[in-house]
């Protein structure tokens, strides 16, 4: 990342980015790029959903949605999503609007219950770890610290987590119960899971009879491109290499539909389905069937998903592509930073150099523009590097995102020059 310069020219160049910076707080700015939700336009995109189901409340089987029961959820809607997802209708359960929530909830099951192939409970083993790969996604480590969970970074690669390190750490700790994995389009980096990395995931030994896979498949059909991305199908790779109960699958339609009145899903084995199925029961007597109805009534079939998602990239690849163009105009060529060019997904993944990431952030508040905290991206907090910016482009307008990394590129470009001229 390091370009070489004359103490003369550094000189110049921080001179020009303490001018920039100090115009940059004097326009008093207020622009948030904390996090990854849709924008007002991307919702609206779902507005009939509030005119739904009208005077409809039967469902396909004739089961009367306002009503107690259900807890598999709407067969016609785990059709819709089985094929999305990657995961037999059967061994599909819709459930309520977090997908997060089915993650918290199959935590606390397996350590509370014992969950298929286990010996014991969870709770009652002396520790519990899980692998994160980082950078990643910073609910899935407050989970785990929430629950006592020990995190154990694992780097990321360009096909998914460094598998010769997963392999490794699997196999020789008992302890090590699962890994968090977002498969396509990933948080924040945007990488795709190889075939490879999928292949190996299924069919790796693990010391832990009952190790599992979170497999949270957020960005199934969130597209930027005219060539999507597909990927593996992990529920029938671990059924072919003998462990068909390693995969939990996740989904939702948060950032399909309504993020605050989705669907979230729940895929696994047919035992691991019996499994919370069980554990739910005794927590709901059945999710949403109206919303549920009201997704069916709206999307209609799968084809209909990839439709509407069409609408959503339409409104969100001019602001990757603004990212990308504001980033190379200010940064490229200085050395000061690398990032990322996902083809779907929620996110950009900006690297300033080594011990740089916080203060970047710290003056960009100074000067209105507020960026998920360094260290968000891993595990604890702690980016060793203290390299690591989550950018979440898709809730400002175009206009105040533009202003908001461009301004950004100062903070960078002043932070950098400022360590090299130490």
């Amino acid at each position: 990342m390091t370009t070489e310069l004359s103490p003369d020219a550094l000189s110049g160049l921080l001179d020009r980015a303490r001018q920039d910076y100090e115009a940059l707080v004097g326009r008093g700015l207020s622009l948030d790029l904390t996090r990854g939700k849709p924008a007002p336009e991307q919702l609206d995109l779902s507005g009939e959903l509030l005119a739904l189901p009208g005077t409809r409340f039967s469902a396909a089987d004739g089961t009367d949605v306002r009503n107690y029961g259900g807890l598999h959820g709407l067969p016609e809607l785990r059709e819709i999503f089985a094929e999305v997802l990657q995961v037999p209708v059967a061994q599909l359960l819709a459930a309520g609007n977090s997908s997060l929530e089915l993650m918290h909830d199959c935590l606390v099951h397996a350590l509370l219950s014992v969950v298929p192939g286990a010996e014991s409970r969870w709770v009652e083993q002396e520790r519990i770890a899980f692998l994160c790969p980082v950078p990643g996604y910073d609910r899935h480590f407050a989970l785990c610290e929430r629950f006592g969970i020990d995190m154990i970074p694992v780097p990321m690669t360009p096909e998914g987590p460094d598998m010769d390190a997963v392999e490794r750490l699997v196999a020789e700790d008992p302890s090590v119960k699962g890994i968090w994995c977002v498969p396509k389009y990933s948080n924040p980096d945007g990488v795709s899971y190889s075939d490879a990395t999928v292949a190996r995931l299924a069919a790796m030994p693990t010391a832990a009879p009952d190790f599992r896979i979170f497999w949270d498949n957020a960005y199934a059909v969130h597209h930027l491109t005219d060539e999507p991305v597909e990927i593996a199908d992990l529920l029938g790779a671990c059924a072919d290499a003998g462990h068909p109960d390693r995969a939990f699958v996740f989904g939702s339609t948060s950032k399909i539909t309504a993020a605050g009145a989705g669907v979230a899903f729940f895929g696994s084995s047919p035992a691991n389905v019996t499994w919370l199925l069980a554990n739910n029961a005794k927590r709901s007597i059945g999710p949403d069937k109206i919303n549920q109805l009201r997704h069916v009534l709206f999307l209609k079939d799968a084809d209909g998903v990839r439709a509407h998602m069409e609408g959503q990239r339409a409104l969100l690849q001019p602001k990757f592509e603004a990212v990308a163009r504001i980033l190379d105009a200010e940064l490229g060529g200085t050395g000061l930073a690398t990032w990322t060019s996902p083809r779907g997904g929620y996110f950009v993944t900006l690297q300033v150099p080594d011990g740089c990431a916080k203060e970047v952030v710290r003056r960009a508040a100074e000067a209105g523009i507020v960026l998920t905290p360094a260290g968000a991206t891993h595990p604890y907090g702690d980016d060793p590097r203290d390299a690591v910016i989550r950018i979440a482009p898709s809730y400002p307008g175009l206009a105040e995102l533009e202003q908001a990394i461009e301004g950004l590129a100062v903070c960078v470009r002043l932070v950098g020059y400022e360590q090299r001229a130490r």
